[in-house]
């Protein structure tokens, strides 16, 4: 029996930089598909269309090729645009190699609609990498509890309080707040400052419980700082964010899309 949740509408901007990359697309999408009823829309950013998430995914998904000749993947502004095309009130920013439990979705959903939160992460900061092996395992049984019963051999590569992967927001909080900060130009610790942002100015954001599985993925460009000059504008743009009033970040956010 899957679980209504009309309300919602997931994005997965995407930019497919091999194989693995699809195939997780496709992994995670399915969970979704599997055990909820919804609306989700792929943005497809890429030099040419070669139809594959079409056909791989079907046609109960809204799916949107944007042409895009820059091998650096602008998410932060193509985020911002996919939110233009959502009609519900609320909405959920996926990356495309994650998978969250079920259990945890619902948690995060019956606290947004009940006004207790206007922005959740659908577990609780661990943000386990899964390995190729174990990744593999998962796509012969596709059955979460092979991914629960491995945890223990899994990486936290980015600590015990991870604010990325996944996350829902209420609408017309995440519109007020500025969406996302297009300064941040291809990978980066944009994740952070939009956590401070939203703090600072004084939305209530929280984090569910359990843990979120990050599919293994060959890491390029869009995986890793591309220059030294790169990390320390990113880490910086952090950093004056968590230091901001709320008058100063209001001000902030009206320039920076």
């Amino acid at each position: 029996m899957k679980y209504n949740l009309l309300d919602i509408t997931f994005l997965f901007p995407v930019r497919l930089d091999s194989i693995v990359r699809l195939e997780n697309l496709r992994l995670s999408i399915q969970h979704i598909k599997r055990n909820f009823t919804t609306n989700i829309i792929i943005y497809e950013v890429s030099e040419y269309n070669n139809g594959f998430i079409e056909k791989l995914l079907g046609k109960d998904i809204s799916y949107y090729f944007i042409e895009d000749r820059d091998p650096v993947f602008y998410r932060t502004k193509y985020i911002n645009r996919m939110v233009e095309l959502v009609n519900t009130p609320y909405l959920a920013i996926w990356d495309a190699d994650v998978i969250v439990p079920v259990s945890q979705i619902i948690d995060s959903v019956e606290k947004l609609r009940a006004n207790e939160v206007e922005m959740i992460y659908p577990y609780d900061g661990h943000f386990y990498d899964t390995s190729d092996a174990v990744r593999e395992l998962y796509i012969k049984t596709q059955n979460i509890k092979t991914l629960a019963s491995n945890a223990g051999k899994m990486n936290l590569p980015y600590g015990s309080n991870m604010l990325g992967g996944a996350f829902m927001v209420n609408k017309k909080a995440y519109v007020n707040s500025g969406r996302e900060n297009e300064r941040y130009y291809g990978w980066g610790p944009e994740d952070g400052e939009r956590f401070h942002r939203w703090k600072n100015l004084g939305f209530k954001v929280v984090h569910s419980f359990g843990n979120l599985y990050h599919l293994s993925h060959p890491r390029g460009i869009n995986s890793s700082f591309r220059s030294s000059e790169q990390a320390r504008f990113t880490r910086h743009e952090v950093l004056i964010t968590q230091q901001s009033s709320k008058e100063e970040l209001l001000k902030s956010i009206e320039g920076f899309n």
